[in-house]
């Protein structure tokens, strides 16, 4: 990143950190202190913290992780600190998780850039700036996977299949799937474990966010 002028130059880009292990919001802490260009303006352990303080601090990017204990996710935080209206900070997540699930969440939530802990200082701060100007950031391996998703084909699913899937995203257990569609619930397994592996997921969210993804979903 580079540094301000001598006459002024940019206002340092200011940043609010979300991560549930003190030690390593310390460390990005650190890290970004060594950056001319860059203001730590707040920490946040949870959630809950996470979106109260993007509104008070008005931060122009929040590093957000997705794993943050009981309580908030960290895309439901994406969700809400994006879609607080105009002026809203982007979200750059920053997570050990690269899944294509979590990927294809965390984007839906609005995140605009997934970048992996495992990535250099260097990419950090690039980034960081991406994320600031509002253009995309992502990690080398995570730009993979989304550009794998896009180029592979729409999965073949039966219109019984189709139906499931949408009660699932409607968040329904299997025992009402079953009783809105009139069948067992046995028949609602034996289709759930077809559809799983058919979107390529093993959880009931993983297949909603693919589903998604894959505009499987009215």
């Amino acid at each position: 990143m580079t540094s301000p002028s001598e006459d002024g130059g940019r206002a340092p880009l200011r940043i609010l950190l979300c991560d549930d292990h003190a030690v390593v919001r310390a460390g990005l802490r650190a890290l970004l202190g060594s950056a001319p260009d860059v203001e730590v303006v707040g920490e946040a352990g949870d959630g809950e913290e996470a979106v109260a303080l993007a509104a008070a601090l008005r931060p122009a990017v929040v590093l957000m992780d997705l794993q943050l204990g009981a309580g908030m996710t960290g895309i439901e935080a994406t969700r809400r600190i994006t879609s607080a209206g105009p002026g809203a900070p982007h979200v750059l997540v920053l997570t050990t998780y690269d899944t294509d699930a979590d990927i294809t969440r965390a984007i839906e939530a609005g995140a605009i850039g997934y970048l992996l802990k495992a990535e250099r200082p260097e990419e950090l701060f690039s980034a960081i700036e991406a994320a600031a100007a509002g253009r995309t950031a992502l990690s080398p391996p995570v730009a993979s996977r989304v550009m794998a998703q896009m180029r592979r084909p729409r999965p073949a699913l039966t219109e019984r299949e189709l139906d499931i899937l949408g009660q699932l995203a409607r968040g329904l257990g299997n025992r009402d799937i079953a009783r809105a569609l009139f069948i067992s619930e046995a028949t609602v397994k034996t289709h759930l474990g077809r559809i799983y592996d058919k979107l390529g997921v093993d959880t009931r969210a993983g297949a909603v966010a693919v589903a998604k993804e894959q505009r499987l979903l009215p």
